[in-house]
Parts: C-alpha cells; structure tokens; sequence
C-alpha cells in the first residue's frame, strides 16, 4: 500500500508592520492611544542601557506605553554581555530596526547591461527587556527633573520660539484650533478657553507639527495633499495618516516639556476612531510611517541642535 502523507500547512508569516500594529490595537483597546503614554514624560525617552542611544520612531511609543519607571532596556544578549540575566518568565518588548542592504543586480536588469549595486531597506524586529526584568546589573537611577506647571509652560514656549522659520501664530476667543497650509498660519483659541496651559500646548504642539511638513519646510507629503476631514477614498486615508502624525509629533513635544496628560483625548470616541483607522488591512505600515515622520517633525521643530536629533527611517524600496 503507498504510504500518503499529510501536508501540514505552515502559519502565514506575520510581517514586522502587522506585529507593531497588533499591539498598538491592543493598547487602543486597552483604553490608552500609546502615542499619549504618561510615562514617557514622567520617567523619560526609552533607551539602551548598553549603547545609551536613545530609542527612536515607534520604539518611542512601543516601550513607553508598557509603563515601566525606568527608561532602561537591553536585549537578552546584551543582558549577558553585562553579566546580567533575564528574570525567568518575563516577557519581552517589540522594537524596530531600519536598515539596507546592498545588492548586485543581474547584468541586463539595468539600463546599460552591466551590473549595478542595489540598495534595498529592511525592518527587522528584536526584543528587548526593561531594566526591571534583569537581575544581575546595577542600573543607575533617572531622577526626572519633574517640572512644575509653570516650568512645562516656560519649556514649551521656548520649543515654540526656538523653531527657525516658524508659521504665523493668530490666538483668539472664537478659533478652532487648525492650521492653514496655504498662510502658513496656525489659529489657535484664547488660552484662557483651555482649562489649563498644559492643554493648549499640547493643541499647540499638534498644528505646529502639521506646519512642519510646509513646502517650505519638510514638504511632507500627507501634509501637502490633504484635503481636510470632509474627504473621501484616499484623500481620506492621507487626512487621517496626517493626523496621526500631528497627534504623534504632539506627544514627543509635549514629553520634552514635561508635560503629562494621561487624561487627554483617551476618551472612547477618540479611541474608536483610531482602532477603525488602524484596523483597515491596507494601512499596516501607518503607524510605523507615521512615527518616523512625526519625529522628524520634531526634530525640525526643536532644532539640529537638540540631543533628541536622531537618524530618520527612509521607508522608500521597503518591501
């Protein structure tokens, strides 16, 4: 009798987009849009305990929203490099790294027949852990300064006078809060109508990284072809892509002042808006898009000369 075999289907891969998205949805269903994470402004930007570089893009939001009290994080090697260990049973965090190859293409794929070197980006994911799930290494403790309202305020006003070429700036009584593309000019309401100055900063910050992506700045794309909420098919994708990147751009401003909002926005409509947005299968690559693009809206806005200027991820020829 021939022997028959039964093929085993192998689980479809789950690309490095999707698996950032799962867990932005979960925290979204969790009640927290991690782009408002608390503990970023309360303990600090994310960072490598072995590099002390600081994270950067989605890793920024990815690690803050697991609330921890340290900024600290290693991967299981480094941990061991540091004579360190992993508690047992501790469950790791998604990071992502952007990077490219280069590759020799066939002679006769190129215009003029001869070989030519390729450069192709990739995403690639590795775990970390938190300072708190390894024993074994004497982590420093980060006193955070833990401004006073008056010196967020102070802080996040200087963010706004320090930024070259910045839009015009028009407060009044009766104002949505919106930016103008063809003025440049951000409208803001009385800052008195806010129930206090953190909240208009954090509305400030949102319009300013709109205006970053100005023709005469960053000429982002999702900026510069937005047709506004009233859109529809893909203009409206690239207004709610826009969006997330003001909405991200804001919360790395509103971090560098101190500024804590655990409250803000987190309400069940904002909520739903995204998980909708973000539940479509077509925008997987979103939020690690839009993370870069919002930090380098605020890297524009703080200026070069800021220690948060970090390298940029260029998604073009990612597959």
């Amino acid at each position: 009798m021939k022997k028959t075999f039964k093929k085993h289907s192998r689980a479809p891969k789950i690309d490095i987009y999707e698996r950032v998205t799962k867990i932005v949805l979960k925290r979204l269903e969790e009640g927290l849009a991690p782009w408002q994470a608390p503990s970023i402004a309360r303990v600090g930007f994310p960072r490598n305990f072995l590099t002390k570089n600081h994270y950067q893009g989605i890793n920024v939001f990815l690690l803050g929203s697991a609330g921890y009290a340290s900024p600290w994080f290693l991967t299981y090697r480094q941990a061991q490099e540091l004579d360190g260990q992993v508690c047992k049973g501790e469950k790791g965090h998604l990071i992502v790294k952007y990077g490219t190859l280069e590759k020799e293409s066939a002679p006769g794929n190129s215009t003029s027949g001869d070989a030519e070197t390729v450069k192709r980006g990739y995403l690639r994911g590795y775990t970390v852990f938190n300072s708190s799930q390894i024993d074994g290494i004497d982590f420093p403790e980060i006193k955070h300064p833990g401004y006073k309202p008056s010196e967020q305020v102070a802080l996040a006003q200087q963010i706004i006078d320090g930024m070259s070429n910045p839009p015009k700036l028009e407060e009044g009584p009766h104002a949505c809060p919106h930016y103008r593309p063809d003025e440049d000019l951000v409208g803001m309401p009385a800052r008195e109508t806010f129930t206090n100055e953190e909240r208009f900063y954090k509305t400030l910050f949102h319009e300013f990284t709109h205006a970053s992506g100005h023709s005469s700045r960053l000429a982002r794309k999702t900026l510069l072809e937005n047709k506004g909420m009233i859109a529809s098919g893909t203009a409206r994708q690239t207004y709610a892509k826009e969006e997330l990147v003001a909405e991200m751009g804001a919360a790395f401003l509103a971090a560098h002042s101190g500024i804590v909002l655990d409250d803000f926005e987190n309400s069940a409509a904002y909520l739903k808006n995204w998980l909708e947005v973000l539940r479509v299968k077509d925008n997987r690559r979103w939020i690690v898009e839009a993370a870069s693009q919002a930090q380098k809206a605020t890297e524009w806005i703080l200026g070069e000369s800021d220690s948060f200027a970090l390298p940029i991820f260029d998604f073009r020829g990612i597959e």
